[in-house]
């Protein structure tokens, strides 16, 4: 091989070194921007800011809770947080996004992403209670930013604060006064103390 033929191969080489590395930067920032967009959503929802949270929607998003059924598009998931109690004196919403597990496909512009979501929700002089929920949610990028394109939280347990998981369970509120689902739920459970795994994304990281 001749000098010339050498320093070709060199550079083509470099060049491949050059795009495996930019595609891993856009993996790492892509997993970065859906980390913020996803604790933005539980900080939002902690607040009552319902249309902010309902912003980081895609349009066509869809969102489905504690099997309540589908809601299509970002104008029923916007429909649906501002049917929740309003936030205000004397009520707490706590929703903390813990523990992704996040599969970026940088190139598509799409992602799936598992969380838990640990929650104190309740009201002054009226209730408390411990929440825990696996989300298992898919993500876009959309005209360059990263957008919730499926959000659906499994309710794996929810009881009262002042009694505990050993007195059992509050059942799950399955339907919201005043407004219907586009879909019914796409999978039946109950929550604990009924044992329950939300179906994985993944099945090796």
């Amino acid at each position: 091989m001749s000098e010339l033929d050498e320093l070709r191969a060199e550079l083509a080489a470099m060049r491949e070194r050059q795009a495996a590395l930019e595609g891993q930067a856009r993996e790492a920032l892509d997993y970065q921007a859906i980390c913020n967009l996803q604790a933005a959503y539980g900080y939002y929802v902690d607040k009552g800011l319902w249309d902010q949270a309902a912003d980081l929607f895609a349009e066509d998003a869809t969102l489905e809770l504690a099997g309540r059924g589908v809601f299509r598009g970002r104008e029923r998931v916007r429909e649906y947080l501002h049917h929740l109690p309003p936030y205000g004196h004397g009520m707490l919403y706590n929703h903390m996004q813990l523990q992704p597990v996040i599969h970026v496909d940088s190139a598509a512009g799409t992602a799936r992403g598992r969380w838990r979501s640990f929650m104190m929700v309740g009201s002054l002089g009226n209730e408390a209670r411990w929440g825990e929920a696996t989300y298992e949610n898919a993500y876009r990028r959309i005209d360059g930013a990263w957008r919730i394109a499926l959000l659906h939280g499994y309710m794996n347990i929810y009881v009262e604060f002042d009694q505990g998981w050993n007195k059992g369970g509050v059942k799950l509120l399955r339907s919201i006064a005043g407004l219907e689902p586009d879909e019914p739920p796409t999978l039946a459970y109950e929550s604990f103390p009924s044992p329950f795994v939300a179906p994985f994304h993944y099945d090796k990281v």
